[in-house]
């Protein structure tokens, strides 16, 4: 029996970039250091945040 390993992993990957995109993005919208903090947090929850507006969007 075969695994399907490379699906996983290629989703992975395509999260982490993500992931480094959004903290580029989000640490030049910063101006201060606690601003630069909280973009490295939103960098690792931003997608929480896009489905919970996605859900509302699609509540209404």
């Amino acid at each position: 029996m075969a695994s399907n390993n490379s699906a996983a992993a290629a989703g992975g990957g395509g999260y982490f970039l993500a992931m480094i995109g959004s903290g580029v993005w989000f640490w030049q919208q910063a101006d201060g250091f606690w601003e630069h903090v909280g973009a490295l947090f939103q960098a690792l929850v931003w997608p929480a945040f896009l489905i919970y507006d996605l859900f509302e969007f699609l509540n209404t």
